[in-house]
Order: structure tokens, then C-alpha cells, then sequence
């Protein structure tokens, strides 16, 4: 058994621990509302622009954009894998980075080769250790979906995809259902389907100004990015809550343990004093 010493000891220690997973789920409990306001306030915009695009789309039937069109033969997959820059939110990352795997490996058996773009810094290190191939990435995105930070990184897959560089892009990201559930979601980005796009009970009727090619070109591109802000806002919310549930698991272990601890300490220690009273009455026996 280890002395009182070594008890004290390791009692501090996890009592230390304790007040950094505490400060910790409280900074990532104030992170989380915040987290949770900007992806609700970014999903009317994107229900919004959804509408014009499928109106759009639908309006002008005899030009086809290349996101509406569906490819015969899929012989090259684009990937975005979205995850998060920093640890410490549980299983929220390896969930994702599971099943992304499993369809990676699916995608190899049939033959099909895979272009990455991997938004966070797990996720390109998980990327990189796979030996995948990545043409594009965006990490340190800190706790505010940037739009300008991932232009340029959405720019490089849409721009694959309309130069038939490959033939469907998929999406991966953690879905946030609420503060205890989050989802690892893997969906088809392009092209896009008509559930996603949804279909119009009425077709409008519009005046292009320049011409409808320009015009349609424009707003899908925006509907295309506003899908992917979306997602890494729901991300970024579901990482936060993710570390607000793992920090207050922690606190809460790190309470028991002390318990536990204590109450071996208080045992030690009681069996020390015993044990110098039974020498004391002893040794005053035998004088």
C-alpha cells in the first residue's frame, strides 16, 4: 500500500486536473451557445438560396448545369472531410474519421481513386497518414466559420468537378442533433440530387440579365458554398458540445477519484496512528 505521502501527493495532482476540465467545460459551454446561434442563424440563408437555385434550375430547361448533371461512370471520387482543429471533444472526430475510412476502403475495392479536401487538422493528419491523396486543405479555422478561409479551398473541388476531374464529390461532417447527440453524416454533395435540391411547386418565370447561362452558373456555385458553410458551422457547434459533455465527464471522474482516494488516504493514515499506539502501550508494558 502506498504511503500517505504518495496519496497526498496524487490527490493534488487529480485535484489540479480537475479545475483545468473544469475551466474548460465552462469556456466550451459559452463557445457551444455561441457555436449554436451562428448555425441557426445560417441555415434561413441556406433554405433560402436552396429555393432560388431549385426555382433557377428548373426555370431554364435547356441549359443543364454541370452540378445537375449526373455522370455515367464514376472512376474518380472527390472527398471533403470536415473536422475539427483542436482535441479533447471525445469520440466526436474518430466516429467520423470511421466511417470515412470504411468508404474509403469501399471506394479503393471498386476501383476508384480519391482526391481529399480536408477541412481541420484532424482530419489532414488522419488524411496524410492514409496516404491519400490531398489537393486541397484549410486548417485553424479557430471557433467563427470564415468564408473567405474556405473559398479558396471549396474553389479547388468545384472546380475538379466541372473539369470532369472527377465524377462525384462527397461530403463528411458531423451533423449537430443537440447538446448530447451528434451525428457523423457522409452525403453526396454533387451532383446534386433532386431530394436535395427539392423540386418547385411553381416554376417562375425570369428575365436573365446578362444570360441565363451566367446567371445559373452564379447560384449554383453560392448554393454549393453555402452548403459547405453550413456544414462546418454544424461542426464547429457539434465540437463544442462534444467537449462540453467530455470536460464534465472528466470533472466529474476526477471528483469520484479524489473520493476514492481520500478515503484510502484516511484509512492509511488511521492505520498508521493505530499502529503507534499499539508500539506505545507496548512499549510502556514492558517497563
Amino acid at each position: 500500500m502506498p504511503g500517505t505521502k504518495e496519496i497526498r501527493v496524487k490527490i493534488r495532482s487529480v485535484q489540479n486536473t480537475r479545475k483545468i476540465t473544469k475551466a474548460m467545460e465552462m469556456v466550451a459551454a459559452s463557445k457551444m451557445r455561441k457555436a449554436q446561434e451562428r448555425m441557426r442563424m445560417a441555415r434561413p440563408y441556406g433554405e433560402k438560396i436552396r429555393n432560388v437555385a431549385a426555382h433557377i434550375s428548373h426555370a431554364n430547361p435547356e441549359y443543364r448545369h454541370p452540378f445537375l448533371v449526373s455522370r455515367e461512370s464514376v472512376k474518380r471520387v472527390g472527398l471533403i472531410v470536415i473536422t475539427t482543429d483542436k482535441g479533447l471533444c471525445g469520440a466526436l472526430n474518430t466516429n467520423l474519421l470511421r466511417m470515412v475510412l470504411g468508404q474509403y476502403k469501399s471506394w479503393q475495392a471498386q476501383g476508384e481513386e480519391i482526391d481529399v479536401c480536408a477541412i481541420g487538422n484532424k482530419g489532414l493528419g488522419f488524411m496524410q497518414r492514409l496516404g491519400a491523396h490531398v489537393v486541397s486543405q484549410a486548417v485553424q479555422l479557430g471557433d467563427r466559420p470564415q468564408m473567405d478561409r474556405l473559398i479558396g479551398t471549396i474553389k479547388v473541388m468545384l472546380d475538379g468537378y466541372i473539369n470532369d476531374r472527377f465524377d462525384r464529390l462527397v461530403i463528411a461532417y458531423t451533423r449537430f442533433i443537440n447538446t448530447m447527440k451528434q451525428e457523423p453524416v457522409l452525403e453526396q454533395l454533387l451532383p446534386l440530387s433532386g431530394e436535395r435540391l427539392g423540386a418547385p411547386e411553381t416554376v417562375w418565370d425570369y428575365i436573365y440579365e446578362p444570360e441565363a447561362k451566367d446567371v445559373l452558373d452564379q447560384v449554383m456555385t453560392r448554393y454549393i458554398e453555402a452548403i459547405i458553410f453550413q456544414t462546418v458551422a454544424e461542426n464547429m457547434a457539434s465540437e463544442q458540445s462534444a467537449r462540453m459533455v467530455a470536460m464534465k465527464a472528466a470533472s466529474d471522474n476526477a471528483a469520484n477519484l479524489i473520493d476514492e482516494l481520500t478515503l484510502v488516504y484516511n484509512k492509511n493514515r488511521q492505520a498508521g496512528i493505530t499502529k503507534e499506539l499499539s508500539e506505545i502501550v507496548g512499549g510502556a508494558a514492558a517497563v
